[in-house]
Protein backbone atom coordinates (compact mmCIF):
# COMPACT_ATOMS: atom_id res chain seq x y z
CA UNK A 1 0.00 0.00 0.00
CA UNK A 2 2.70 2.55 0.79
CA UNK A 3 1.51 6.05 1.76
CA UNK A 4 -2.23 7.65 1.31
CA UNK A 5 -3.47 10.74 1.78
CA UNK A 6 -7.15 11.77 1.56
CA UNK A 7 -7.94 15.59 1.86
CA UNK A 8 -11.51 17.06 1.59
CA UNK A 9 -12.53 20.57 3.01
CA UNK A 10 -15.36 20.64 5.28
CA UNK A 11 -18.75 21.64 4.37
CA UNK A 12 -19.30 25.48 3.82
CA UNK A 13 -20.99 25.83 6.56
CA UNK A 14 -18.44 24.81 9.21
CA UNK A 15 -15.56 25.77 7.47
CA UNK A 16 -14.71 28.90 9.76
CA UNK A 17 -14.11 26.21 12.11
CA UNK A 18 -12.04 24.00 10.36
CA UNK A 19 -10.10 24.32 6.92
CA UNK A 20 -9.35 20.69 5.62
CA UNK A 21 -9.38 16.84 6.75
CA UNK A 22 -6.44 15.07 6.09
CA UNK A 23 -6.74 11.20 5.93
CA UNK A 24 -3.13 9.41 6.02
CA UNK A 25 -2.55 6.23 5.83
CA UNK A 26 0.83 4.63 5.76
CA UNK A 27 2.36 0.74 6.34
CA UNK A 28 5.89 1.47 5.24
CA UNK A 29 6.96 4.36 8.47
CA UNK A 30 10.65 3.95 8.61
CA UNK A 31 10.56 7.51 10.67
CA UNK A 32 10.52 6.74 14.76
CA UNK A 33 9.15 10.25 15.67
CA UNK A 34 7.60 13.16 13.44
CA UNK A 35 8.24 17.08 14.11
CA UNK A 36 4.69 18.55 14.58
CA UNK A 37 5.87 21.98 13.46
CA UNK A 38 4.12 25.23 14.63
CA UNK A 39 1.38 26.56 11.95
CA UNK A 40 -1.50 28.84 11.55
CA UNK A 41 -4.11 26.36 12.77
CA UNK A 42 -4.71 24.21 16.19
CA UNK A 43 -4.19 20.50 15.34
CA UNK A 44 -6.91 17.20 15.95
CA UNK A 45 -5.46 14.09 15.08
CA UNK A 46 -7.10 10.96 15.91
CA UNK A 47 -6.19 7.89 14.99
CA UNK A 48 -7.76 4.85 13.86
CA UNK A 49 -5.35 2.28 14.90
CA UNK A 50 -2.87 2.54 17.87
CA UNK A 51 -3.29 5.71 19.82
CA UNK A 52 -1.30 8.81 18.75
CA UNK A 53 1.63 9.36 21.17
CA UNK A 54 3.42 12.61 21.51
CA UNK A 55 6.28 14.16 23.39
CA UNK A 56 5.03 18.03 24.19
CA UNK A 57 6.19 21.01 26.45
CA UNK A 58 3.86 19.10 29.17
CA UNK A 59 5.01 15.49 29.24
CA UNK A 60 4.18 12.68 26.90
CA UNK A 61 0.18 12.04 26.43
CA UNK A 62 -1.16 8.82 24.25
CA UNK A 63 -4.97 8.80 23.64
CA UNK A 64 -6.71 7.88 20.26
CA UNK A 65 -7.43 11.74 19.68
CA UNK A 66 -5.35 14.79 20.58
CA UNK A 67 -5.93 18.27 19.90
CA UNK A 68 -3.12 20.35 20.04
CA UNK A 69 -3.14 24.68 20.71
CA UNK A 70 -0.75 26.96 18.87
CA UNK A 71 2.85 26.78 19.46
CA UNK A 72 5.96 27.86 18.46
CA UNK A 73 8.49 24.59 18.88
CA UNK A 74 8.45 21.26 17.64
CA UNK A 75 6.26 18.09 18.89
CA UNK A 76 7.75 15.07 18.67
CA UNK A 77 5.27 12.32 17.47
CA UNK A 78 6.25 8.76 18.26
CA UNK A 79 5.29 6.94 14.71
CA UNK A 80 4.21 3.27 14.32
CA UNK A 81 5.57 1.34 10.89
CA UNK A 82 1.97 1.24 10.25
CA UNK A 83 -0.36 4.13 10.87
CA UNK A 84 -3.81 5.61 9.48
CA UNK A 85 -6.02 8.32 10.94
CA UNK A 86 -7.34 11.75 10.14
CA UNK A 87 -6.07 15.18 10.83
CA UNK A 88 -8.06 18.27 11.48
CA UNK A 89 -6.90 21.89 10.70
CA UNK A 90 -8.63 23.79 13.33
CA UNK A 91 -9.30 27.37 13.07
CA UNK A 92 -7.63 28.82 16.49
CA UNK A 93 -10.57 31.50 16.35
CA UNK A 94 -13.13 28.95 15.70
CA UNK A 95 -12.23 26.90 18.92
CA UNK A 96 -14.33 28.79 21.42
CA UNK A 97 -17.86 27.18 19.02
CA UNK A 98 -16.01 24.00 19.28
CA UNK A 99 -14.84 24.13 22.58
CA UNK A 100 -16.36 26.47 24.92
CA UNK A 101 -13.20 28.25 25.54
CA UNK A 102 -10.84 29.87 23.29
CA UNK A 103 -7.83 28.52 21.63
CA UNK A 104 -5.19 30.38 24.27
CA UNK A 105 -6.35 27.61 26.91
CA UNK A 106 -4.60 24.62 24.56
CA UNK A 107 -1.06 26.95 23.72
CA UNK A 108 1.76 24.82 23.80
CA UNK A 109 -0.26 21.84 25.13
CA UNK A 110 -1.93 18.57 23.92
CA UNK A 111 -4.94 17.59 25.72
CA UNK A 112 -6.59 13.76 25.03
CA UNK A 113 -10.14 14.70 23.60
CA UNK A 114 -11.51 12.82 26.64
CA UNK A 115 -10.18 15.37 28.82
CA UNK A 116 -12.22 18.40 27.32
CA UNK A 117 -15.23 17.63 28.59
CA UNK A 118 -17.13 17.01 25.05
CA UNK A 119 -18.66 13.91 24.65
CA UNK A 120 -19.52 14.13 20.64
CA UNK A 121 -15.32 14.95 20.44
CA UNK A 122 -14.16 12.07 23.07
CA UNK A 123 -16.71 9.52 20.85
CA UNK A 124 -14.78 10.40 17.42
CA UNK A 125 -12.22 7.95 17.29
CA UNK A 126 -14.49 5.16 17.79
CA UNK A 127 -17.18 6.17 15.49
CA UNK A 128 -14.78 6.87 12.39
CA UNK A 129 -12.88 3.70 13.00
CA UNK A 130 -16.42 2.04 12.67
CA UNK A 131 -16.45 2.48 8.92
CA UNK A 132 -13.63 2.45 6.58
CA UNK A 133 -15.18 4.49 3.90
CA UNK A 134 -13.33 7.75 3.90
CA UNK A 135 -16.17 9.86 2.55
CA UNK A 136 -18.68 8.34 5.62
CA UNK A 137 -15.75 9.57 8.26
CA UNK A 138 -15.19 13.19 6.61
CA UNK A 139 -19.13 13.14 6.80
CA UNK A 140 -19.17 12.41 10.40
CA UNK A 141 -16.89 15.63 10.92
CA UNK A 142 -19.30 17.67 9.52
CA UNK A 143 -21.92 16.13 11.16
CA UNK A 144 -19.94 16.96 14.43
CA UNK A 145 -18.99 20.54 13.65
CA UNK A 146 -22.47 21.43 12.23
CA UNK A 147 -23.52 20.41 16.10
CA UNK A 148 -21.06 23.34 17.66
CA UNK A 149 -22.19 25.53 14.65
CA UNK A 150 -26.01 25.43 16.34
CA UNK A 151 -24.68 27.63 18.93
CA UNK A 152 -21.81 29.64 17.88
CA UNK A 153 -19.69 31.69 20.10
CA UNK A 154 -18.21 34.15 17.85
CA UNK A 155 -14.97 36.63 18.28
CA UNK A 156 -14.46 40.38 17.60
CA UNK A 157 -15.40 41.61 13.55
CA UNK A 158 -12.06 43.40 14.95
CA UNK A 159 -9.90 40.57 15.86
CA UNK A 160 -10.96 38.59 13.14
CA UNK A 161 -9.78 41.01 10.41
CA UNK A 162 -6.50 41.28 12.24
CA UNK A 163 -5.88 37.60 12.43
CA UNK A 164 -6.72 37.46 8.34
CA UNK A 165 -4.41 40.88 7.33
CA UNK A 166 -1.73 38.80 9.23
CA UNK A 167 -2.29 35.36 7.61
CA UNK A 168 -3.03 36.73 4.09
CA UNK A 169 0.42 38.22 4.29
CA UNK A 170 2.04 35.20 5.36
CA UNK A 171 3.27 37.39 8.65
CA UNK A 172 5.42 39.70 6.43
CA UNK A 173 3.07 42.98 7.92
CA UNK A 174 4.20 45.48 10.58
CA UNK A 175 1.91 44.36 13.65
CA UNK A 176 1.18 48.09 14.12
CA UNK A 177 -0.30 48.56 10.74
CA UNK A 178 -2.87 45.42 11.47
CA UNK A 179 -3.52 47.38 14.60
CA UNK A 180 -4.03 50.93 12.69
CA UNK A 181 -6.18 48.82 10.12
CA UNK A 182 -9.03 47.64 12.53
CA UNK A 183 -9.31 50.73 14.35
CA UNK A 184 -7.25 49.37 17.71
CA UNK A 185 -3.96 50.48 19.44
CA UNK A 186 -1.11 48.02 18.90
CA UNK A 187 -1.02 47.27 22.61
CA UNK A 188 -4.86 46.50 22.60
CA UNK A 189 -4.76 44.60 19.90
CA UNK A 190 -1.72 42.63 21.30
CA UNK A 191 -4.05 42.33 24.73
CA UNK A 192 -6.59 40.63 22.75
CA UNK A 193 -5.09 38.54 19.96
CA UNK A 194 -3.34 36.49 23.19
CA UNK A 195 -5.80 36.12 25.24
CA UNK A 196 -7.84 34.70 22.15
CA UNK A 197 -4.84 32.94 20.66
CA UNK A 198 -2.58 32.30 23.48
CA UNK A 199 0.24 33.22 21.28
CA UNK A 200 1.44 37.05 20.78
CA UNK A 201 0.76 39.01 17.62
CA UNK A 202 4.69 38.98 17.31
CA UNK A 203 4.65 35.19 17.85
CA UNK A 204 1.94 34.22 15.03
CA UNK A 205 3.83 36.38 12.50
CA UNK A 206 6.89 34.50 12.99
CA UNK A 207 4.85 31.46 12.74
CA UNK A 208 3.13 32.16 9.69
CA UNK A 209 6.72 33.22 8.10
CA UNK A 210 8.06 30.07 9.65
CA UNK A 211 4.71 27.63 7.69
CA UNK A 212 5.08 29.79 4.21
CA UNK A 213 8.59 28.70 4.59
CA UNK A 214 7.24 24.95 4.56
CA UNK A 215 5.16 25.48 2.36
CA UNK A 216 7.77 26.47 -0.32
CA UNK A 217 10.18 23.87 0.62
CA UNK A 218 7.26 21.51 -0.29
CA UNK A 219 7.05 22.74 -3.46
CA UNK A 220 10.97 22.70 -4.43
CA UNK A 221 12.42 26.17 -3.28
CA UNK A 222 15.86 24.67 -1.73
CA UNK A 223 17.40 27.74 -2.34
CA UNK A 224 18.08 28.74 1.29
CA UNK A 225 18.73 32.19 0.05
CA UNK A 226 16.27 33.01 -2.03
CA UNK A 227 13.80 31.11 0.45
CA UNK A 228 14.81 33.76 3.00
CA UNK A 229 13.63 36.57 1.26
CA UNK A 230 10.80 35.59 -0.29
CA UNK A 231 9.41 34.72 2.94
CA UNK A 232 10.26 37.66 5.10
CA UNK A 233 13.43 36.83 7.26
CA UNK A 234 16.24 39.61 7.12
CA UNK A 235 18.63 36.88 5.61
CA UNK A 236 19.44 32.79 5.07
CA UNK A 237 20.56 32.95 8.64
CA UNK A 238 17.67 34.50 10.03
CA UNK A 239 16.03 31.62 8.16
CA UNK A 240 18.03 29.05 9.73
CA UNK A 241 18.21 30.26 13.33
CA UNK A 242 13.78 30.16 13.33
CA UNK A 243 14.12 27.04 11.49
CA UNK A 244 15.83 25.13 14.12
CA UNK A 245 14.02 26.89 16.52
CA UNK A 246 10.67 26.09 15.36
CA UNK A 247 11.53 22.77 13.91
CA UNK A 248 14.42 21.79 16.20
CA UNK A 249 16.53 21.32 13.34
CA UNK A 250 18.07 22.71 10.45
CA UNK A 251 16.28 23.43 7.01
CA UNK A 252 18.54 20.67 5.15
CA UNK A 253 18.06 18.13 7.58
CA UNK A 254 14.43 18.22 7.44
CA UNK A 255 14.32 18.48 3.90
CA UNK A 256 16.54 15.22 4.23
CA UNK A 257 14.45 13.48 6.64
CA UNK A 258 10.72 14.59 6.74
CA UNK A 259 10.74 16.13 3.41
CA UNK A 260 9.99 13.21 1.13
CA UNK A 261 6.85 11.96 2.94
CA UNK A 262 5.49 15.48 2.83
CA UNK A 263 5.15 15.68 -0.98
CA UNK A 264 2.31 17.61 -2.32
CA UNK A 265 1.60 14.68 -4.93
CA UNK A 266 1.02 12.52 -2.03
CA UNK A 267 -2.18 13.56 -1.69
CA UNK A 268 -4.94 11.76 -3.52
CA UNK A 269 -8.14 14.42 -3.61
CA UNK A 270 -9.72 17.42 -1.95
CA UNK A 271 -13.37 16.76 -3.16
CA UNK A 272 -15.97 19.74 -2.25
Amino acid sequence: MGAKRVVRRPHPAVRFLAGRYIGYEQDDVTLPLHRGLPSRHVTLIISLRDPVRVRAQTGTVAASGLIGGLHTDPVLIAQDRTQCGIHLELHPLGVRTLLGSSSADLSGHVVALPDLGRPALAQLPDRLASTRSWSDRFRILDEVLAAAVAEPLSVSAELAEGWRLMSDAAGRVRIADVAAEIGWSRRHFAHKFHKETGLTPKQVARVLRFEHAGTLLRRGQVDLSRLAVECGFYDQAHLSNEWRAMAGCSPRTWIREELPFLQDDDILGCPD
